[in-house]
């Protein structure tokens, strides 16, 4: 079978979905590669390495896709007019497509990939069991979000990081406080507390508390009845009520006042982003001080973020809204994301035939798989 590697096309999108490495054990899968010309150079992987690593190097993205059976994309592909190639529309027909798709953000996208006879996977429903550790992209991209959003923040940020103690006198601690303890929550307080920060935390899952303290921070929230019962069975996050939301409003408003530092990391499958920073508390912060909104391309965290743009408040307050933060640190986010879809992919490869073999019972398979034959089969997106 033939797999295809293909440029991405999407603004400000720098990942691609093969590395050298993961082309050369998807050959040894027994597929055939191919790999578009430059698909890999601004993740600094090179024609040359993937045409060492065994993959045919193709100049033409629409031959390309029209020729291949299997193809691996970091975004979903561009379709209809107005791009620079109407990806969807030049794929083959039966096509089996795996990547970041976004189902919940492009619905449309979902029964043109039906029309198109496309079966289509996507990598962020990956349910959260043992088996699918090594496939999860969610997991894989959040972790670099998260140390990226730290040093943004340092970019943007007047002072230094740590307690600095010199003749002129002393430098304080910045005050880092992180807003959502998931992956990317997690490895945000671990980044600055590397770099020497006082760094706070909250969430409203029960058990991000003792992994908040592991990393020597401190947890900050109501710990009332609802707040124990605040987790999905997958490990997800609830929506809470409103009355819970106004005691932890009250709460963060009182901390978020002594804060040099922000980052935002909340969010919900399929939902947009919770609002956490109001105006009012952008308002009590001090002059200077750093909101990094890293859910701003599911409508934000913080009031008045937009996406890829910095904004300065009346009060001094800057809030970095950079979308696609995986993209600012694309070579490891490559990397990453490349080993993710060799684990999904290689369980579906027959090892004698070298064909697919899609087992719809399967769990992992069940919860990515969007559409076949033809029809929306998600039970989310279906009907």
């Amino acid at each position: 079978m033939k797999l295809a590697i293909v440029k991405e096309r999407r603004p400000r999108e720098a990942r691609v979905a093969a590395s050298p490495d993961t082309v050369k054990r998807l050959i040894g899968l027994g597929l055939s590669v191919a790999v578009e010309s430059g698909a890999g150079t601004r993740a600094a992987m090179t024609d040359e390495a993937y045409a060492a690593a065994g993959a045919a190097i193709v100049a033409d993205p629409v031959a390309l896709l029209g020729d291949s059976d299997i193809v691996l994309k970091v975004q979903r592909p561009l379709a209809g007019p107005g791009g620079a190639i109407d990806e969807l529309a030049a794929m083959k027909r039966g096509a089996v497509l795996i990547g970041m798709l976004a189902p919940y953000a492009d619905r449309p996208l979902l029964h043109a990939y039906a029309e198109r006879g496309i079966t289509a996977f996507s990598m962020e429903l990956l349910p959260r069991i043992t088996r699918a550790q090594t496939m999860d992209v969610l997991s894989s991209q959040a972790n670099l979000a998260g140390y990226r959003a730290v040093l943004e923040a340092a970019f943007a940020f007047g002072r230094a990081f740590p307690m600095m103690m010199t003749a002129a006198g002393t430098v304080p601690a910045a005050r880092v406080f992180v807003m959502g303890a998931g992956v990317a929550g997690l490895q945000a307080i671990a980044t600055a507390r590397r770099l020497g920060a006082s760094v706070t935390a909250t969430d409203v899952r029960p058990a991000a508390k003792e992994q908040v303290e592991s990393l020597g921070a401190k947890f900050v929230a109501v710990e009332d009845e609802e707040f124990k019962q605040a987790e999905t069975a997958g490990g997800y996050a609830k929506e809470m009520s409103a009355e819970y939301r106004v005691k932890q409003a009250a709460l963060v408003a009182q901390h978020i006042a002594k804060q040099d530092i922000v980052i935002t990391t909340a969010l919900i499958p399929g939902r947009p982003a919770p609002q956490l920073v109001s105006a009012d508390m952008l308002a009590s912060m001090r002059p200077g001080a750093i909101v990094v909104d890293l859910a701003v391309e599911q409508g934000g965290n913080c009031e008045g973020s937009r996406a890829d743009e910095t904004v300065e408040t009346a009060n001094g307050v800057r809030i970095v809204g950079w979308s696609n933060m995986p993209s600012r640190i694309a070579v490891d986010a490559s990397q990453l994301y490349a080993r993710n879809l060799l684990a999904f992919l290689t369980p579906l490869v027959d090892k004698e035939s070298g064909a697919l073999k899609i087992a719809p019972d399967d769990e992992i398979v069940k919860a990515t798989l969007l559409t076949r034959d033809g029809a929306v089969v998600h039970p989310n997106f279906a009907g």
